[in-house]
């Protein structure tokens, strides 16, 4: 057998005597499973006493390693009311869970918002995150299929839109909304009207907030059909049909003021968010901006 004589070569000829040239061929065979000689370099590196196993066996015990060898974290992953339990490894990255989550879900990487404490930083790593053992990680997005049923027209979308909200816990409730809330009224929140249901004004409507808690301004240009959002840094001006829904909600506590979002993209993650937008004005803004007005 020479120097590949493994440990497995000699205890085989207790159940081999009648034919004496079996074993030396699989002292032969078993040290190829490791990548060469049993003592040679090309022994890929196997750890001390593994390096003659047979390579199925070796496959697996090395391929734990490649596996584990690094912690893995038992994840809940929760997508549309769907629950997977997920083991993954928590040194790679939000990008590489992204990439799981897609073979679970069919969830393209770039439609998916992944949450945990917050949106999923995509360049970290698991461990960087600090996701510890039954760590829930919450999906927000829609697969191919749910987008191209949305491009049906706005009204069926607001629908359902309507519907989907109706199920959730309020929106002024949720974490990333009260700390705008929290702030309390712009000092210079304009006056709200309850139970009347008034015309655009013809000045910008001032005296909100947005997500960042900065002050912002919505300007309706009607004549060139697009809406401005404006901010002491900048304007947006966005063309009325790029705007694919419009989302409001009376504000806890304050019913007279609702809090608003436009989609500015394919999911909920493009919405713009403005708080304490007076009622009255609130349907002539969806109307204007789903573009109603036709029906005149």
């Amino acid at each position: 057998g020479g120097p590949g004589q493994s440990p497995a070569g000699r205890a085989l000829p207790v159940h081999s005597s009648p034919g004496a040239e079996e074993p030396s061929m699989e002292a032969e065979e078993l040290p190829l499973g490791c990548g060469g000689q049993g003592d040679s370099p090309a022994a890929g590196g196997c750890p001390e006493g593994e390096e003659r196993q047979d390579p199925p066996l070796a496959s697996v015990s090395n391929g734990g390693e490649a596996e584990s060898g690094k912690e893995l974290v038992e994840l809940k992953v929760i997508w549309n009311k769907n629950k997977y339990d997920v083991k993954f490894c928590l040194d790679s990255t939000g990008a590489e869970l992204k990439q799981k989550i897609h073979s679970l879900t069919g969830l393209p990487p770039a439609m998916q918002k992944v949450m945990f404490k917050g949106l999923l930083p995509e360049e970290k790593t698991l461990r960087e995150i600090k996701i510890t053992n039954g760590a829930k990680i919450m999906v927000v997005g829609s697969t191919i299929n749910d987008v191209l049923a949305v491009n049906t027209p706005k009204e069926a979308a607001q629908q359902e839109v309507k519907a989907e909200e109706n199920k959730k816990e309020p929106l002024c409730r949720q974490k990333q909304h009260r700390k705008v809330l929290d702030k309390g009224k712009p000092d210079d929140v304009m006056p709200s009207v309850k139970g009347v249901q008034e015309r655009l004004p013809t000045v910008p409507l001032s005296g909100m907030y947005n997500k960042s808690g900065g002050k912002v301004r919505l300007t309706f240009k009607l004549e060139q059909d697009q809406l401005w959002i404006g901010t002491k840094e900048r304007t947006e001006k966005l063309p009325m049909a790029s705007i694919k829904n419009v989302v409001s909600e009376p504000i806890e506590g304050h019913e007279d003021y609702h809090m608003m979002a436009f989609q500015l993209g394919p999911t909920e993650a493009s919405y713009y968010w403005v708080y304490w937008v007076p009622t009255q004005y609130v349907d002539a803004i969806k109307d204007t901006v789903l573009g109603k007005w036709q029906y005149f």
